[in-house]
């Protein structure tokens, strides 16, 4: 049985990234439904290694919130 899913623009081109990726490392076509599985089943952030790929900009936001928060961070004190 199949079932329709409705995606985002964006979220449909990162998975067709992933399948291309994919259809590159088993030298065979795969199948949406092959790449959502795979997301799914993977346990490891290292089977995900290299699917986010993001801009300067994104990086550099990611970067900044982490310092903001690591500033906001005080030990416990006993």
């Amino acid at each position: 049985m199949y079932k329709t899913v409705r995606v985002r623009e964006d979220t449909y081109k990162r998975l067709n990234e992933l399948a291309a990726r994919l259809r590159e490392k088993l030298g065979r076509p795969v199948s949406m439904d092959e790449v959502i599985r795979r997301l799914l089943k993977s346990k490891r952030p290292s089977e995900l290694a290299g699917a986010w790929e993001m801009s300067e900009e994104e990086e550099e936001e990611i970067r900044e919130a982490i310092g903001r928060m690591r500033a906001k961070w005080r030990p416990r004190t006993a």
